[in-house]
């Protein structure tokens, strides 16, 4: 049996449900271990619920006997003595690490962030994560018309998703800084208008307020109608991120952020032919090269298209 330590966002909560995805059609016996990461004071919610999924979760004892981690004297003292005796694996790199596939009885630590472990069994994922009508559940009334609104809108359009991700990014300048700059996004959106004229933008974010004053800079150097053409998603929080995915999935088009949960949103778009672009690098501490699927344009920090 392994184990997945599920860790971060629901982006990266379905890159690591993908992996369990194909290790069980590989024949493998997989449990989660859902518990150690999410009982943390800062922790991200948990949100596969949205598509209706439930997954066998390991016990403690399960992941103490993976990790040698049981707190009794004995095990305290023999490690003492003679060392942790972890069957833990952590993932290597950031790009598609081929011995994953390869562990068995293994306590498997990581993001697995690429198409490559699970491009083989493509259909059964899109299959997999498709939004319930749990989404709904327990909101209020105001909330559900607008998401609506929202997706009406989407829908009757030729819309494009943005990701403008900041809070958390702007204070881990060292990791993503100098990426997803303002120059990256109107080199995004220059492309999109190059093919399609009559294109609306549909901007997610962790801070509206500073996208709607970005916004009015924007329709100034773009020559757009004043609140035509860029459009703020708004109300959706941390706990709802879930409706701001769904939002995204139903676009024709999409300008990511380096992001787990944009490329998740862009990945889940159907549109033929969609157009997803993407910045590059991904980070200023590794070098991802996996992260990015065929069909993405990648735009440099100067909104420059590289090839």
């Amino acid at each position: 049996m392994n184990i997945i330590r599920m860790t971060g966002g629901m982006g990266n909560q379905m890159f690591q449900y993908a992996l369990y995805l194909k290790l069980s059609t590989m024949g493998r016996k997989v449990k989660f271990d859902d518990v150690s990461e999410y009982r943390l004071s800062n922790a991200r919610p948990r949100m596969l619920w949205a598509f209706g999924i439930s997954y066998p979760k390991a016990d403690k004892e399960e992941v103490d006997e993976m990790t040698d981690s049981f707190l009794k004297l004995s095990h305290r003292i023999r490690r003492k003595l003679f060392g942790r005796k972890s069957r833990e694996y952590h993932e290597k790199v950031c790009n598609y690490d081929d011995q994953v596939l390869a562990e068995d009885e293994t306590y498997l630590t990581g993001y697995f962030q690429s198409e490559k472990y699970f491009k083989d069994i493509e259909e059964k994922v899109r299959h997999t994560y498709v939004f319930t009508d749990k989404i709904w559940d327990g909101l209020m009334r105001e909330t559900v018309q607008k998401i609506k609104g929202y997706q009406n809108q989407i829908k009757n359009t030729i819309s494009v998703s943005v990701h403008v991700r900041r809070g958390d990014y702007t204070e881990n300048e060292a990791v993503y800084g100098g990426i997803c700059t303002e120059e990256y996004y109107k080199g995004a959106i220059r492309i999109i208008l190059s093919r399609f004229p009559d294109a609306v933008f549909f901007i997610f974010s962790n801070d509206v307020p500073w996208v709607k004053e970005w916004i009015g800079r924007l329709e100034q150097e773009l020559q757009m109608p004043e609140g035509e053409r860029f459009i703020a998603i708004e109300g959706t929080t941390e706990e709802t991120g879930y409706l701001d995915m769904f939002l995204m999935s139903c676009c024709h088009h999409y300008i990511i952020a380096n992001s787990s949960f944009s490329w998740w949103g862009a990945w889940l778009g159907r549109e033929a032919g969609k157009l997803v672009a993407a910045p590059y690098p991904w980070s200023n501490t590794q070098n991802y090269v996996d992260i990015y699927t065929q069909e993405m344009i990648r735009i440099n920090a100067k909104g420059e298209r590289v090839e």
